[in-house]
């Protein structure tokens, strides 16, 4: 429950004095839950705004009986150690009851986004061996449309009255079971290593593969966390994202890491994000710590900022933040956007401070406390400043997956001896701080210049009618590539391409700038938000 960090003179002194923890024994749902709940039970954990417009708040208490409620549940179904409990709901308390209940029990969690279809979460449930979801009467019918294909999962919990059993179906009702179990349960003795969380990377690249956390990758992603929200906890801190749970981001991002620190987190996942809607309940529930990822913070920029906003701290990562979205939040809030880079098999390894490293915009930070982070060539070596390679990160840290499900062969070919690859195209300048370029897979290569689009993008949405921009390369017979961009435009706006090239010829270079522009009504998206580029290409 203590932070991991203490305030330094400078980020350097920071990494020089940092140790992690030696532990034999961890379990995420005893360290951000059972814990308070021993030592300040009526501690506000959880601040959930319900659609009926009434706010109810949860204990640290409250959450430790509910869970072990469910535990016992779980333990009641067969759910031992290893077995795996997919959650698909949007941010609810059922969510995190559900999170800690598994964690008592020794099993695995599998979020899945509520915006799977069948194929998507067939794929999931069947490559996982998913024995339990619990779910809502919403996302139900995709249950009940690939249950006959999962023949390892034995249980499906619902948590709406709504959903009740009808001919062929056997649902078991999610909070008439926690109410008819006992709240004794006693905790699973788990080491650090031991398997708690198996999520599925965004298929952006070839089908999905389940990335197997231990424990340890709460511990793994304090150091960002406490850095990148101005060392926290501070008196008054209270957490939200718009990003959803069953994402790293949303995840491990906020939820966990706020909850290890005492600091009470907002539950409430719009079904579309709305920037309004976003502003009035960081306004309504106090929220001083955010995470924010750029494709939101652009909506947002698109709105009126309220004059009662005041958060302390805004985190954002997942793709990059730009300098043009960096320079709106220092205007817009106050204060400078920490930016955060990281994967879902080893999250938040670099980051910002702005209070002891002078941000740099355009770069996403240093290597956090704890975090050995390179670029690498191909055959493992580090490069030196200014020279272009893929990110990597050391063996044995603690935000590191374990390996991917049920794939060696894949797990094997992630590292490259003693580091593991990011799949990130960038570089580190003189004063040590990495600046992204692009994935590996998405890079530009014309006339002999291999260009990142995350530059020409963030240029390309700087420009007040443009709401969001992808660059792809086309295929060209003189210079093997060149760069295409498509744009969504904000509303009442029509596409000036000229003007719009231009642009990226005079802020960049006019070797990076589009031949094309092309404008498209919706940007194509995975779950957590990320532009596909491949959907772009095939067209």
């Amino acid at each position: 429950m203590k932070p991991l960090i203490k305030r330094p003179a400078n980020w350097d002194a920071m990494r020089a004095e940092f140790q992690w923890p030696d532990l034999a024994q961890f379990n995420i749902a005893r360290a951000i839950c059972d814990d308070w709940a021993a030592a300040e039970p009526d501690r506000t954990a959880l601040i959930h705004p319900q659609a009926n417009g009434v706010t109810r708040t949860y204990s640290f208490r409250e959450l430790s009986r509910l869970s072990n409620k469910f535990a016992n549940v779980l333990t009641a179904a067969g759910v031992t150690d290893g077995a795996r409990v997919a959650i698909l709901l949007p941010q609810a308390p059922e969510t995190l009851l559900v999170h800690l209940a598994t964690y008592k029990t020794g099993g695995i969690v599998v979020p899945l986004f509520t915006l799977f279809g069948e194929d998507g979460l067939r794929y999931r449930l069947e490559n996982s061996g998913a024995e339990v979801v619990v779910t809502d009467a919403a996302n139900l019918p995709k249950i009940d449309a690939i249950r006959a294909d999962l023949p390892e999962l034995a249980h499906v919990f619902c948590i709406d009255d709504a959903a009740r059993d009808t001919p062929g179906r056997v649902v078991r009702d999610f909070w008439a079971a926690v109410f008819s179990a006992r709240d004794g349960y006693s905790c699973a003795e788990t080491g650090p290593d031991d398997p708690a969380l198996l999520v599925y990377t965004s298929g952006t690249t070839g089908p999905p593969k389940g990335a197997l956390h231990g424990h340890r990758v709460l511990l793994g992603h304090m150091p960002g966390f406490e850095t990148h929200h101005d060392f926290a906890p501070q008196t008054g801190d209270v957490a939200w994202t718009p990003a959803d749970w069953a994402w790293m981001g949303g995840l491990a991002d906020i939820l966990l890491p706020s909850l290890y620190l005492g600091i009470p987190v907002v539950a409430s996942r719009m079904a579309k994000f709305d920037p309004d809607e976003a502003y009035d309940l960081m306004v309504r529930h106090g929220v001083r710590n955010a995470f924010l990822p750029p494709t939101a913070l652009k909506y947002m920029r698109a709105a009126t900022v309220p004059e009662a906003l005041s958060p302390r701290t805004v985190a954002s990562g997942g793709e990059p933040l730009g300098a043009e979205l960096y320079g709106w939040g220092q205007a817009a809030f106050g204060l400078s956007i920490n930016e955060f880079y990281g994967s879902t098999e080893c999250n938040l390894v670099l980051g910002n401070s702005a209070t002891v490293l002078t941000p740099r915009p355009g770069s996403t930070g240093k290597p956090v406390p704890g975090k050995e982070v390179a670029i690498i060539d191909a055959a493992g070596n580090p490069l030196p400043p200014g020279a272009s390679g893929e990110l990597a990160v050391r063996r044995g840290d603690p935000a590191m997956f374990l390996e991917y499900w049920r794939e060696p062969a894949k797990t094997a070919d992630k590292f490259t001896g003693d580091w593991m690859r990011m799949g990130d195209e960038g570089h580190m300048d003189d004063e040590g701080y990495f600046h992204f370029a692009s994935r590996t897979d998405d890079i530009i290569t014309s006339a002999g210049y291999r260009i990142g689009p995350a530059e020409i993008e963030d240029c390309l949405t700087g420009h007040p009618d443009v709401a969001l921009a992808a660059a792809i390369g086309v295929p060209d017979p003189d210079k093997g590539e060149v760069v295409k961009a498509f744009v969504v435009m904000k509303s009442g706006a029509t596409l000036d391409a000229a003007t719009l090239i231009e642009r990226v010829k005079t802020r960049l270079s006019p070797h990076v700038a589009p031949r094309a522009i092309e404008a498209i009504e919706t940007m194509p998206v995975t779950a957590t938000g990320k532009i596909m580029r491949r959907e772009l290409k095939e067209r």
